[in-house]
C-alpha cells in the first residue's frame, strides 16, 4: 500500500536521523503503484525490482546493498505498517548487551500488547516450538519480519544457505546449524490498518506446509559457511546480481532511485 510504505519510510527515516550512519532503504518489489516515488519522496532510498520476485529475494536485495555499502548493522521491518521505529533502540541494544548475530524482534515478549487471530496464533506457538527445539533455546516469534543482523549475519542472508521463499524459522534454524547466535528482545508492533497479509486464505495453508517442510530440511542440512572469509561485493549496490527469486533464478540488476527531500 503506497500510503502506508510512504508513512513507514517517514517514521524510519527519523529514527535513522537519530543513529550516525544511519540510511533508510525500501525494497519496490515489482509493485504497480506509486510506492517508489512515494518512499523517495518521504525521504528513503528505493530499489525498485524488475518484476516481483517474492519476500526471500527481497530481503536479500536490501542485505546487498548494506554489505557493499560498508554497513555494520542492518535493519529488516515489513512494510505493512506494523512495526515500531522506537523499538529499533532495543534491537541495537542486544547486539552491545551480549553476543548475538540475528535479533529477532518479538512482538509475544510484550505480554497483551499484540493479539494475533486464532489460527495465526496457533501456526506460530506450533513453530516456535519446532524452531526452540531445533535451536536449544527459547522462541517466540519465528515469523517476525522485524529483526537486526550484523555483517557476519548479512553475509549468511545474502548466501545459498537462506531458505528463500519465506525466511522465517527455517531461516533461524539455519542460522543456528551454521554457527550463528540467535536472540529475541520484546518490540511493539501494532495491528494491520490497510494491506492484505501475503498469508491470507489459501496463502496460509500453503506457508503452513511448506514451511514445515523447510524446517525439517533445515534440519537435516550440514553446510559448512565461513561468514568471516566472505569477500564483500565491491560492484555498484543498485545491482542485484546473484539474488535468486522464488524459482531459484537470477534476478536482473534493480535501479535505485535516490531520497529526495522529504
Amino acid at each position: 500500500d503506497t500510503s502506508v510504505c510512504a508513512t513507514e519510510a517517514r517514521r524510519f527515516n527519523s529514527e535513522a536521523a537519530s543513529l550516525p550512519g544511519a540510511e533508510v532503504l525500501v525494497i519496490d518489489d515489482g509493485s504497480t503503484d506509486q510506492t517508489a516515488t512515494l518512499a523517495a519522496g518521504a525521504g528513503a532510498d528505493v530499489l525498485t525490482m524488475p518484476f516481483n520476485t517474492g519476500y526471500g529475494p527481497a530481503i536479500q536485495t536490501g542485505i546487498k546493498h548494506a554489505l557493499r555499502g560498508g554497513f555494520d548493522v542492518a535493519v529488516i521491518c515489513d512494510g505493512d505498517g506494523q512495526h515500531d521505529t522506537g523499538s529499533i533502540a532495543a534491537l541495537l541494544g542486544a547486539f552491545a548487551a551480549g553476543r548475538a548475530d540475528i535479533v529477532v524482534g518479538s512482538r509475544y515478549l510484550l505480554p497483551g500488547r499484540f493479539v494475533a487471530p486464532p489460527l495465526k496464533r496457533i501456526a506460530v506457538r506450533f513453530f516456535a516450538m519446532l524452531a526452540g527445539a531445533s535451536i536449544g533455546q527459547r522462541v517466540t516469534d519465528p515469523t517476525s519480519g522485524f529483526k537486526a543482523l550484523n555483517r557476519r549475519a548479512m553475509r549468511y542472508y545474502v548466501s545459498d544457505l537462506l531458505p528463500i521463499s519465506f525466511p522465517d524459522a527455517d531461516a533461524l534454524i539455519t542460522a543456528h546449524r551454521v554457527g550463528l547466535h540467535v536472540t529475541e528482545v520484546p518490540v511493539v508492533m501494532r495491528d494491520r490498518t490497510e494491506g492484505r497479509s501475503m498469508h491470507d486464505g489459501y496463502k496460509g495453508f500453503l506457508y503452513f506446509f511448506n514451511m514445515l517442510f523447510s524446517m525439517f530440511v533445515s534440519v537435516l542440512r550440514h553446510d559448512a559457511f565461513n561468514p568471516e572469509g566472505c569477500d564483500d561485493d565491491s560492484r555498484p549496490a543498485a545491482q542485484a546480481e546473484g539474488v535468486r527469486d522464488h524459482r531459484g533464478a537470477a534476478v536482473p540488476g534493480a535501479d535505485i532511485q535516490p531520497r529526495q527531500a522529504p
